[in-house]
């Protein structure tokens, strides 16, 4: 059984928990809750191309300046962001100022926006590649999976930038493509619940 932490109701959460207070409120309504909203999926991917060498904490403790920054991380207005805008977002303190990671979001959010035209929805794409969870490892033991490396490949060869196979593995453990909450958290069935629930896109 994976380690877990009692949370501040005293029942057990994912032991990552433990690291800072914050992190249960995220873990309790966000992490691994499917999401089919583009703008969020959106929003995941950037947020963990931006975490790639930093951790979590930092990035979360900076969400909201993110959103702000990034027009609430709606692609078909990042997708028009222009020289100034990254000059403007290099300035902002509020934001890990790293320019590759930077021109990377813009990028992304214009082959984001192609993906629409092509796909439907982001939802529509990244759904498809939900791993069976028959074949899923021990939660938490992974950092990568064949699905996270054909995620990874396709977007590349798509033009999308920082998304290796981990960083797109994190964002499947988040949006509820995956259900990697420990054995013996008490969201795993909420969790699990969630995604019987969920309508897959297509």
């Amino acid at each position: 059984m994976t380690a877990t932490v009692p949370g501040p109701d005293g029942r057990p959460r994912c032991f990552w928990c433990s690291n800072i207070p914050e992190f249960f409120p995220y873990h309790d309504h966000e992490w691994g809750f499917p999401v089919d909203d583009d703008v969020r999926l959106f929003e995941k991917v950037c947020l963990e191309s931006f975490q790639s060498g930093l951790s979590w904490r930092t990035i979360l403790a900076k969400r909201e300046n993110f959103r702000a920054a990034f027009a609430g991380f709606d692609f078909n207005r990042v997708a028009d962001f222009d020289a100034s805008d990254i000059t403007r977002l290099l300035a902002d303190q509020g934001i890990v100022r790293h320019r590759g990671k930077i021109e990377a979001t813009i990028n992304n959010a214009r082959r984001a926006r192609e993906m629409v035209q092509h796909e439907g929805s982001l939802a529509a794409f990244f759904w498809r590649f939900e791993p069976d969870s028959k074949d899923l490892p021990e939660p938490q033991t992974a950092t990568t999976s064949k699905e996270s490396v054909a995620l990874s490949k396709d977007l590349k060869k798509r033009g999308w930038k920082f998304v290796g196979p981990t960083t797109v593995y994190a964002f499947m453990q988040a949006m509820g493509l995956i259900n990697d909450h420990a054995e013996g958290c008490v969201y795993r069935e909420v969790v699990e619940q969630a995604r019987q629930q969920f309508k897959r896109p297509v």
